[in-house]
Formats: C-alpha cells, structure tokens, sequence
C-alpha cells in the first residue's frame, strides 16, 4: 500500500517557560518519479517530483496533461504502480507509469530531473511555446462575486490534513455556483492541481463552466496548469506572480486573488465577475 499522508514524530514543544513533550502529526513528503510509456517504447523515466503520497494517479494524468503529453481525450490507456522487480516494495509505490494509447501529443523531452515541492517544472517551456500547442481555449466561465468570496472557505472546509498539520496546500474545482466538484492536497502547490485536474481526466468528467481555487499565491506554473485544463478562473487566497498575470491575460483566465473575507483582488478580465448591478 502508498504510505499515509502524515507521519507522526516525538516533539518538543517550548512555550515560554514551560518545556513539553508529545506526538506531533507532520505530512509526509516521499518522490514520486514519473514514467512514459507506449507500443513500441518501454517504460523510461521523465520526473523526479517531491508530493504527499495519495492520488498519485491523478497526479500523473495532471501532469501528463499539464505537460502537453496527454491533450487528447483517451490518449491515456493506464495508469499504474510500478512492478519492476528491481525496486523494493516501497520504490514500487513511489513510481508510477503512464501508459499511452501512441505516442504522446507532445515528444518528451529526454528527462526534467527533479522538482520541489515549491513549484512545477518552472522555466521548461516559454510562453511562445505554450500558446503552439494544441489546447482547447480556455472556458470565459463567469462566477458571482459572492461566490468568489467564498471559495477559499469552501476550499477550506475540505483539507482535513491540513487540519490535523497545517502543512499542506489545496486544490479544488467548484462550479460557478460554488458547489464542491472535488479537492486534493498535497505538500506542493503544483501538485495539488494536478490531482484535480488529473482526477478529471481520468474520470473522464468535463472542466466546462468550472473554477479553480488554490490555497496559496498563483505562479506562472498554476495559470499554465488551469491553461492546459481549459479552466477560465483562478481563485486564490494569495497574491499571483506577474508571470501568471501576464499569461493568464494573454489567454483569457481570470484571476482574483488575495480571496479573503470580503475582499479579493482582480488582476485579469473583470467582466467575468458578475456583480451587483
């Protein structure tokens, strides 16, 4: 089985004067290393990612997607575990092997190497380079103000782990009447958005007239990430980049970000807020 989301540690904790000692939750942290494969190509490694272990297919099929590897609907035959017997068990769990239908819509490159927790494969494509391939344009999906408002608490109300460490990041897809489609957490920002997302594909649901909220700031990673999904709305409880403001307004997401209470910041296409007449 995948390792749990959380692992638990002897601590302790100094208040003041006063010394203590307990069990603390901590979410875990193990790599996930992501491989290719389709007829006539063996599986070979791609990505090295640092995540919470937990909807690693998901995980996968997001990236796939997010990647330009996986645009068609279906391109995706399996998604599986690995079972070379050359690793130990707990290697097994920590990788993953996409299998495609052909060759992917996009070559891979030869490999990425690793990345963080902090942040995607930033810098690998340009601009020039996303806006080529062949995404469908992104949904001009149109969302109540109150709704805007509330989606950081919606998005919220369903991170249990983060209720049990407060480390971890969220991703939700909501419709534009708020209602919860489904939510994903993991230790990085950017995975989080790709377990929804890949969730989605997987499951062959529509991202039509839906919305992504994100429990931190936007970096130009998440705007590629929602451009890739064909998702028109960013909702963030932070601040976004100028790289994702440049991008999202280059292909029509909008973004409102600092979502808290009664007040959020619109950086990109305001008419799609629907206000109070």
């Amino acid at each position: 089985m995948t390792k749990a989301p959380t692992s638990r540690f002897k601590v302790e904790v100094l208040d003041g004067e006063r010394t203590s000692r307990r069990e603390d939750v901590v979410v875990t942290e193990e790599p996930l290393e992501l491989r290719l494969e389709w007829p006539g190509r063996p599986p070979e490694p791609l990505v090295v990612t640092m995540r919470t272990p937990g909807s690693d297919f998901e995980l996968a099929a997001g990236f796939c997607l997010g990647e330009g590897f996986a645009v068609r609907p279906g391109a995706i035959r399996t998604v599986a575990y690995c079972t070379d017997n050359k690793l130990t068990r707990e290697q097994q769990f920590n990788t993953v092997t996409v299998t495609f239908d052909g060759p992917p819509d996009r070559e891979p490159p030869q490999r990425y190497g690793v990345t963080s927790a902090a942040c995607g494969v930033c810098g690998q494509q340009s601009l020039d380079e996303l806006a080529e391939r062949d995404y469908e344009p992104v949904d001009p999906v149109e969302v109540d103000i109150d709704v805007v408002r509330r989606l950081p608490d919606l998005l919220r109300e369903a991170q249990p782990t983060f209720s049990r460490t407060g480390g971890l990041h969220a991703a939700g897809l909501f419709t534009a009447d708020g209602r919860k489609i489904v939510v994903r957490e993991d230790v990085g920002r950017h995975n989080a958005v790709d377990k929804v997302v890949g969730w989605t594909v997987l499951n062959q649901q529509p991202r039509h007239g839906l919305v992504l909220a994100v429990s931190g700031r936007v970096g130009y990673e998440i705007v590629q990430k929602a451009v890739a999904a064909g998702l028109g709305m960013i909702v963030a409880v932070g601040a976004p980049s100028s790289l994702a403001v440049d991008l999202a307004r280059q292909f029509g997401v909008t973004v409102a970000g600092f979502a808290r209470g009664e007040r959020c910041v619109i950086y990109s296409n305001p008419e799609r807020i629907i206000r109070p007449a």
